[in-house]
């Protein structure tokens, strides 16, 4: 009976001792002499592994009990508590131990084991640090934006030791390093150039967790400036126009105040993407001119002005025309140097350039009639 009495104070005493020391408090191995109390060294472990809890037994034990904060675990043999995760491992004269299995935060804390011997009570107390892997448990959903605002995504994270938060632009990348080590990344007055694929990584000392968010950012057109176009009489054409914009740009072409629709007077528009093409199948004299194409979104509209002008290819006729004022060249320049030249008068040979002159009229003559027909 005096050993029963005995035994609940020891029990009692470990738990006063589990509620005085705070949960958080780092320990050494230490002894002492007078309570024979021992203080083992912290146990740290990740969630979801193994825990093995062993006191040493000694002398005749009459009672032992492993405890947790205010609650007997194993009472020798008798398993107290209702945890499934909780069993016996070995109960001898030399140890007894225990095991928590897929162990998690709420596991963290003091654990005692209390010994009743023949001779006095001792315990045996440890401290089991959790560690927790980070999870992100808050993140923006994707974003759709205009230029000019200012834009603020937010990453927030769980896990033990206590996770750090960092931001990065996968794609594109920018020409400047856009990043930051904080929960809320903010980006003021947004361009273009910013619209992405970003990236937030939480990570502590046990893993890392990552999610991506698609920044997408709206902005008015910008036209690319058009190519004038040269186009033969008769022939086809095709006048171009490109804008950058997000939405995509809607196409409108004008001539002088006047739109133009797609099958109008042959005229036949395609858009694809972020061209639009105006094409000529037959190209007369009143489709020259200056044409207008605007490029319109909800945020804006731009435009850029295309002249389609005529080209005159040569003919037959007018290729004869500059050959006979080729060959008249020609000969005037070579009759002109027969003339001059030091023989003409003294060396007999005048008849050369005689003999030349009728036989370069007769070409003359031969082309004319040419040109005639």
């Amino acid at each position: 009976m005096m050993g029963e009495c005995v035994w609940r104070r020891v029990v009692s005493l470990s738990l006063r001792l589990m509620l005085v020391i705070p949960a958080g408090l780092p320990v050494r191995s230490q002894g002492d002499a007078q309570s024979d109390n021992t203080v083992m060294d912290n146990i740290t472990v990740r969630q979801g592994e193994t825990v093995f809890l062993s006191c040493s037994q000694g002398d005749v034990v009459t009672h032992t009990a492993w405890l947790n904060r205010s609650s007997i675990l194993y009472a020798g043999e008798d398993k107290w508590s209702v945890d499934p995760r909780v069993s016996l491992v070995t109960l001898n004269r030399d140890e007894f131990t225990i095991k928590i299995e897929n162990i998690d935060l709420s596991d963290e804390g003091l654990y005692v084991c209390a010994v009743q011997t023949s001779s006095k009570p001792r315990t045996t107390s440890v401290h089991i640090i959790v560690q927790v892997p980070p999870k992100i448990v808050n993140f923006s959903n994707s974003l759709v934006v205009n230029e000019g605002s200012n834009v603020t995504l937010m990453c927030l994270a769980n896990g033990k030791p206590e996770p750090a938060i960092s931001w990065k632009m996968l794609s594109p990348k920018a020409n400047d390093d856009i990043d930051s080590e904080d929960e809320y990344f903010e980006i003021p007055s947004i361009s273009r150039h910013r619209a992405g694929m970003y990236e937030c990584t939480a990570a502590n000392d046990i893993a890392i967790d990552t999610k991506t968010v698609n920044l997408l950012v709206n902005y008015p057109p910008t036209m690319f400036e058009g190519r004038d176009v040269g186009v033969t009489l008769g022939h086809s054409g095709v006048l171009r126009c490109e804008a950058d914009a997000v939405p995509e740009a809607d196409f409108e072409w004008y001539r002088d105040d006047r739109r133009i629709f797609n099958g109008f007077d042959g005229i036949e528009i395609e858009d694809i993407g972020s061209t639009s093409k105006l094409t000529f199948h037959n190209v007369s004299e009143a489709d020259y001119g200056n044409y207008t194409c605007v490029a319109i979104n909800k945020l804006g509209s731009a435009n850029t002005s295309i002249i389609l002008y005529e080209v005159i290819e040569p003919t037959s006729s007018t290729l004869l025309q500059e050959m006979t004022s080729s060959v008249l060249e020609h000969t005037a320049t070579e009759y002109n140097q027969l003339r001059e030249g030091p023989g003409a008068v003294q060396d007999g040979n005048s008849g050369t350039a005689g003999t030349y002159t009728p036989v370069c009229l007769l070409l003359i003559f031969a082309l004319q009639l040419l040109l005639k027909f």
